[in-house]
């Protein structure tokens, strides 16, 4: 099948797999909704841009003189190391930076199907950054990410390339017409817009040349960045973050690029310079089946063989290009047509650490609370683990991104190994059999989390009837339905030995009390079994 519209049946599956592919952890009732509403009407979700609904907060550390508790640093100056002392100085500094990522953590926790998330998680992953000191960098370009979501790949080029902590990251502040620095020029063509292709000659690729690097390194002179710890390039306060232009360190002279793109002249254009060097740069039609290969390989697989090039790649790649290099159009293609939902693309995925924590957290309905320090530590234990299997988000280990969305030929694959498989079970029998303990900075109990299978079972339609009971929780667990004969023994684990209407029997006394505790407590110990057999399965590895 190609990029022509799907028009199979609709089913809870395959809306499933839709969910799982552009949100996080859906849970029953969603995917649920979206098999009732239909492909079109939630499509129409799954690609809205919702708006943002928080600013990162300071949730604890009380000897910010600028950001009380419960309040946003966001706009907010650093204080002067001269008066409060270098050691407060750095962990103001790193607290800022800390509510940052857990506040970016906090927004896949969202209870929203926009693909909003998964495609900032997309562009992180394409235009890295690590190592960033200033938190208001990294929210500036966090802001840059979720604002281009669903828009033109071409115009967040352009946005990026100026951005203050990508100058940082990718050395563009020193880049000048004194010491050209070629790395941001080099990523820009072989990992943010065109990519190599397969080297033709000494310093000459399918797609640029090193002579192209050259010049668009001195295309790009003169950008720096400021506002780090609210002090700009010249010693001044600020408490703005931007990047601004500096014509004396820009190269004015003419840059010719290769015959790969025209052999085009590209003459003193001051701070408008950049702009047309993309420009250029996307002339090229590769730089859109570039980015939808890496679209592809991220949100359906990552094997892209000759048939997959020719009738996905190449149609998907001319609607960005009639589109102006809007990215929602291909999308939209791509999420509606007969390939994204033939049965062998459904649970062919690993799935990445924070789809695997945050997915069973949500799937599970397991509630973070709302109070501002709790909720906050809550997704610090959440990132600790996801960094444990691998996944730091706002630290990639390269420039390249994630090796599993590049590297070939094991992608996705790396995300299992022998470090992290021993993780990945162990964050899941202590979600279902210990709970996940939320301590404060000072180690004292706050909150035990801990799934309560009554509570995710309480959205199905028979949760009573033993059958209708695994087949739900198969549908909602896995992206595909399990065999017969692993059903007979899920039913076994849940029921050893006993006949099926066993379990009507004891889930009916339950209902018939749920205050009763110790009633509750055996239904909730069978239940807790069953998702233990669940989640060990392989199957639940997969989306």
């Amino acid at each position: 099948s190609g990029l022509e519209p799907y028009t199979g049946p609709w089913t809870f599956q395959r809306a499933g797999h839709l969910l799982r592919r552009t949100s996080f952890g859906p849970s029953h009732l969603q995917i649920k909704a979206a098999f009732e509403a239909g492909l079109d009407a939630t499509l129409q979700q799954v690609l809205t841009n919702d708006p943002i609904p928080t600013d990162p907060l300071n949730y604890e550390y009380d000897n910010d003189p600028f950001v009380p508790i419960g309040q946003t640093w966001k706009d907010s100056e650093y204080p002067d190391p001269g008066v409060v002392g270098m050691m407060v100085t750095n962990q103001i500094r790193g607290y800022r930076r800390g509510s940052f990522v857990l506040w970016q953590l906090s927004l896949l926790m969202e209870n929203t199907i926009s693909i909003r998330e998964k495609m900032a998680l997309f562009w992180h992953n394409h235009f890295p950054i690590a190592g960033n000191e200033d938190a208001r960098f990294g929210y500036q370009y966090a802001q840059t990410l979720h604002t281009f979501a669903l828009g033109n790949f071409r115009e967040l080029t352009k946005a990026i390339t100026i951005d203050p902590a990508m100058l940082q990251y990718l050395n563009g502040r020193q880049n000048t017409k004194f010491a050209p620095n070629e790395n941001y020029a080099r990523e820009l063509l072989e990992l943010f817009t065109i990519g190599k292709g397969p080297q033709i000659g000494p310093e000459d690729y399918t797609n640029y040349t090193e002579h192209d690097v050259a010049q668009a390194a001195k295309i790009l002179t003169g950008w720096q960045d400021f506002g780090r710890y609210c002090v700009d390039d010249d010693g001044n306060d600020t408490c703005e973050v931007g990047a601004f232009f500096r014509e004396n360190r820009h190269d004015d002279s003419d840059k010719t690029l290769s015959d790969k793109f025209g052999s085009t002249t590209i003459s003193n254009a001051g701070e408008d310079e950049y702009k047309i060097l993309i420009d250029t740069i996307f002339e090229q039609e590769e730089c859109a089946r570039f980015i939808c290969r890496k679209l592809y390989r991220f949100f359906v697989y990552y094997e892209i063989n000759e048939e997959v090039e020719a009738n996905i790649i190449q149609p998907m790649a001319q609607i960005m290009i009639d589109n102006d290099y809007n990215v929602q159009p291909a999308l939209d293609a791509l999420f509606r047509s007969a390939h994204f939902y033939d049965a062998d693309l459904m649970g062919c995925h690993i799935k990445n650490p924070l789809d695997y924590t945050i997915g069973l957290l949500k799937q599970l309905k397991v509630e973070i609370s709302s109070d501002l320090l709790i909720s906050y530590r809550t997704l610090g234990n959440v990132h600790f683990v996801a960094a444990l299997l691998q996944m730091q988000y706002y630290n990639p280990p390269s420039v390249s991104g994630w090796p599993a969305y590049y590297q070939a030929p094991s992608f996705y694959q790396l995300w299992i190994n022998s470090v992290t498989l021993p993780f990945r079970i162990g964050y899941a029998f202590t979600m279902l059999f210990l709970g996940m303990q939320v301590n404060d900075q000072d180690n004292n109990l706050l909150e035990t989390l801990i799934v309560d299978p009554l509570l995710f079972i309480n959205d199905f339609d028979q949760p009573e009837e033993i059958d209708p009971l695994i087949d739900d929780m198969v549908a909602t667990l896995f992206a595909r339905p399990v065999s017969a004969g692993q059903k007979d023994i899920l039913k076994q684990v849940l029921i050893p030995g006993l006949p099926d209407f066993e379990w009507n029997t004891e889930y009916s006394i339950y209902l018939s009390d749920p205050g009763n505790e110790e009633v509750a407590n055996a239904v909730r110990g069978k239940l807790n079994n069953l998702l233990w057999a669940m989640l060990n399965m392989p199957e639940f590895q997969l989306s």
